[in-house]
């Protein structure tokens, strides 16, 4: 077997740390694995597993017509240079821009829709056109893996994908072997530990997040910490370093920067927390957080609430509200440490039965199949 696969995303950090086994399984199935993202740090990591990896102008976050169709024009270019067989894409303009591409040099795609972003929230003139796009785009995807039932059910009713060629899976899954289950609590010297753990947009409740933890540092002092871990970008929809450095100033948070060894931060955790009102996909952290057995709070909101069944393995909390995220926390405080144990041990079960990363690489190896075989 000596076919080709495309993987492309707008980061080849998000290729590394988000798909890394799975092109792993397609080494390991014999595919020639051909990686299509911005260089970063991360692409030499990639070429060190054992693939190709080609450099792209992706500005993920912006509008700019021209920009954009540099990019697809680049698209075009190397999947006809490296005669791709498949594409796999990953990140909204990839799912867009590529998908189109390879439509044009007739190469079969999948894509993976995880999570609609701050597009989505807004029913603005942006996220028209967005829809005209993803329009244009997904009726020439030969398959769509979205990642929960909200997203898809936001396509099917806005006709943004064919009838039968989809699927929802748990989120992009979580590596057990990884993240092992891990109750440390005892090393905390009594003192709960909180962590949030995302790309630091304001719409991961990064507000709402050091307001509660305002709240109950005043109530319980130096019992209680709150972590703050995630990498930064110079843009508006960021929360800025120097806003960080005053909260932490204040004593509010504790910044940790961001890690590749993100199991150990979490290791001497209590709870996760993410108030997020982004439209998520399926949160990585919370399904990283799950299987270590750690609780959860996060919001009643798409995506987050797949992961927490309410008052077993953590709480939800509603979007945008101080309130209810610190009424969430301040009941886990509360919590004698038996049940803070069961909420850790139902945590690593749910993802266990739920999330296991086996079972998106078993889906996605069996579509790929039957679609290089002309059966999908």
């Amino acid at each position: 077997m000596n076919e080709t696969i495309a993987i492309t995303a707008n980061t080849s950090w998000y290729v590394y740390n988000f798909r890394k086994n799975t092109i792993l399984a397609l080494l390991e199935n014999n595919y020639k694995v051909v990686i299509i993202s911005p260089f970063d740090e991360y692409a030499e990591k990639l070429t060190d597993l054992g693939v190709k990896h080609i450099h792209i102008n992706i500005d993920s976050n912006g509008m700019n017509p021209i920009k954009d169709i540099l990019t697809f024009m680049s698209f075009l270019r190397i999947f006809k240079k490296e005669k791709v067989n498949l594409i796999l894409n990953f990140t909204p303009k990839n799912n867009i821009y590529s998908t189109l591409a390879g439509k044009i040099n007739k190469v079969k795609v999948i894509n993976n829709i995880a999570g609609l972003g701050r597009v989505f929230i807004d029913n603005s003139i942006l996220t028209k056109l967005v829809k005209v796009l993803y329009k244009l785009s997904q009726k020439h995807a030969d398959f769509i893996f979205f990642q929960n039932n909200e997203d898809m059910e936001v396509f099917v009713k806005n006709n943004l994908v064919k009838k039968d060629y989809f699927e929802v899976i748990p989120g992009s899954g979580v590596d057990l072997k990884r993240f092992k289950y891990s109750h440390k609590n005892e090393k905390n010297n009594g003192k709960i530990k909180f962590l949030l753990m995302s790309r630091l947009l304001w719409d991961k409740g990064i507000k709402q997040y050091v307001e509660a933890a305002k709240e109950c540092k005043l109530r319980y002092g130096d019992q209680v910490d709150f972590y703050l871990m995630g990498f930064i970008k110079d843009n508006k929809n960021y929360v800025d370093i120097n806003q960080i450095s005053a909260w932490e100033n204040d004593g509010y948070i504790k910044y940790l920067g961001s890690s590749d060894n993100v199991e150990k931060i979490i290791s001497d955790k209590d709870c996760m927390v993410l108030p997020s009102f982004y439209r998520e996909g399926v949160p990585k952290s919370l399904l990283e957080a799950g299987a270590m057995g750690k609780p959860i709070i996060t919001t009643n909101n798409v995506g987050c609430r797949e992961v927490v069944d309410d008052e077993q393995n953590g709480y939800l909390c509603e979007p945008k509200s101080t309130e209810s995220l610190t009424n969430a926390i301040i009941k886990f405080i509360e919590l004698c440490d038996e049940k803070k144990l069961i909420m850790g041990i139902n945590s690593r079960k749910k993802i266990e039965q739920s999330f296991d990363e086996k079972i998106i690489l078993q889906k996605y190896m069996s579509k790929i199949e039957d679609i290089i075989n002309g059966m999908g």
